[in-house]
């Protein structure tokens, strides 16, 4: 059984206010040396928290970057999967394919931004997928087997947008996990546990509760910003320590 009160504290009493980042210092420069920009020691430490949805194809084109982006900084990335459609009754919006105008723009807009980035990308017939079981998936593997966290994500991105397979159900995520690793049995048992559903409906609430409404939503510190295109700014925001 996925026991979360005894087993996994970590995802107790989740903390719905954002916490401001000691290792922020907004009044420092950035240091140049030799016309190259050097990391500020106060930009250094810390974590990168990233709010997705699996279905989200702008989540899938920021998270293959983000890695990298943190590493530059010496930061961790905190993936944080939630239920965007969770997000969308809150807020009375609805996924972009099903608005007029707005759903054209965005598939030709994800086309492109796959041709610049030059990474596979398709929309998969299933779009957009249900992703409880992704979700719930990483969860488990965050603790019982974190180093398979990471891949994780990136291997289900990789399978929905990049291969056009589907990731909806149970039997799709445990065979993608199985190929990282992952104990493909316990994680199936865990997935029907209704303790990783709470895990999972927990960390929802909590996104909601901090003002969490799209995907992905990056926050650095106490600095929230909102989608793929912000990354150059997370970027620029770590370089200078904010401004």
């Amino acid at each position: 059984m996925f026991r979360v009160a005894s087993r996994f504290p970590q995802y107790e009493n989740p903390q719905p206010q954002r916490q401001s980042d000691p290792t922020i210092n907004r009044t420092s420069a950035e240091v140049e040396a030799k016309g190259c920009r050097t990391v500020p020691e106060q930009a250094t430490a810390g974590e990168i928290e990233f709010w997705f949805d699996f279905s989200s194809p702008y989540a899938y084109f920021a998270a293959m970057e983000i890695e990298a982006l943190a590493e530059r900084y010496r930061r961790q990335v905190k993936w944080r999967p939630f239920l965007l459609g969770a997000a969308f009754t809150a807020t009375g919006m609805q996924p972009l394919v099903q608005m007029p105008m707005r759903g054209d723009y965005a598939k030709r807009d994800w086309a492109r931004l796959a041709r610049r980035k030059d990474i596979p990308f398709m929309l998969p017939a299933s779009f957009p997928a249900a992703t409880q079981a992704a979700a719930r998936a990483f969860y488990w593997l965050d603790a019982e087997q974190p180093s398979l966290a990471s891949p994780f994500v990136r291997k289900v991105f990789q399978a929905y947008f990049g291969e056009g397979r589907e990731i909806h159900a149970p039997s799709d995520i445990t065979a993608l996990a199985a190929r990282l690793g992952a104990d493909a049995a316990r994680l199936a048992a865990a997935l029907q546990d209704p303790a990783l559903k709470a895990v999972l409906r927990a960390k929802t609430d909590e996104a909601l509760a901090r003002q969490i409404f799209g995907s992905p939503f990056i926050i650095v510190g106490d600095e929230a910003f909102w989608g793929s295109d912000r990354l150059g700014m997370v970027e620029e925001w770590l370089q200078r320590g904010g401004w």
